[in-house]
């Protein structure tokens, strides 16, 4: 069995979002999962706890204190507070997208925040049209354009992020830590910032990528998942 890579798909997608990538990483034991409301948990109600677990019982599958945790987005958050909660679990992390802190930009959090209130006045299907049609314009192949089931989960999904993400979630966090973002990514603006809080932090920038670089820049982004494979922390 291959190095375990634990891939967390970003908002409104699932599991499908990381098509392709096994096939980039064959050295890698490549899992995927599903947040809670998303993919095959489409339903489920999301709650902040019920989506670490996912990465929980993901990690301790493996058997393994060494797995590589990615997370993309919503997903990057949650593997962040996986990694606060669980420092001595992980090999490495990989964090795409997801390095601005809410804590500092007030702005932010009303985006963010106030997205979720629309999408409860407009309804998921008319929110769909418009937000995959953003998506497509950054480049999203029409196959990876995600459905509306997922929609009913951003409300809470969203609140409790911009309510608890903060750089200082990976202080002191001993293992290697990959802050990863598309050039024009505005979810990277803090990148510095996170990289002041890890023992050993390594930013990387996809040229010419927007926040939706797993998708769109695949080989770049399969690319820094293999360095982080390769520096993962031995388990002590």
């Amino acid at each position: 069995m291959g190095q375990p890579l634990i891939l967390v798909h970003g908002t409104r997608f699932d599991s499908r979002q990381w098509s392709g990538y096994a096939e980039r990483l064959p050295g890698a034991d490549v899992v995927t999962v599903d947040l809670p409301g998303h993919g095959d948990r489409v339903g489920e109600p999301w709650t902040d706890e019920a989506a670490v677990d996912v990465v929980a019982r993901a990690v301790e599958a493996t058997g393994r204190a060494d797995a590589v945790l990615a997370g993309h987005s919503l997903g990057g958050y949650v593997v962040t507070t996986y990694a606060q909660r669980h420092p001595d679990r992980i090999g490495a992390l990989v964090l795409l997208g997801a390095t601005a802190d809410p804590s500092r930009h007030p702005a932010l959090r009303r985006t963010y925040t106030g997205f979720a209130r629309a999408l409860t006045a407009v309804g998921p299907d008319r929110m769909a049209v418009a937000t995959n049609a953003m998506l497509r314009r950054l480049g999203a192949a029409p196959e990876d354009v995600p459905g509306t089931g997922a929609y009913a989960a951003l409300p809470a999904a969203w609140a409790g992020t911009m309510a608890s993400a903060s750089a200082e979630q990976l202080r002191g966090l001993p293992c290697p830590v990959f802050l990863v973002g598309g050039q024009f990514d505005q979810l990277r603006i803090d990148a510095r910032h996170y990289a002041s809080m890890c023992a050993d932090a390594r930013i990387r920038v996809i040229p010419r990528a927007s926040h939706l670089a797993p998708l769109t820049h695949r080989d770049e982004v399969a690319a820094v998942l293999r360095e982080a494979l390769a520096a993962a922390r031995s388990p002590s």
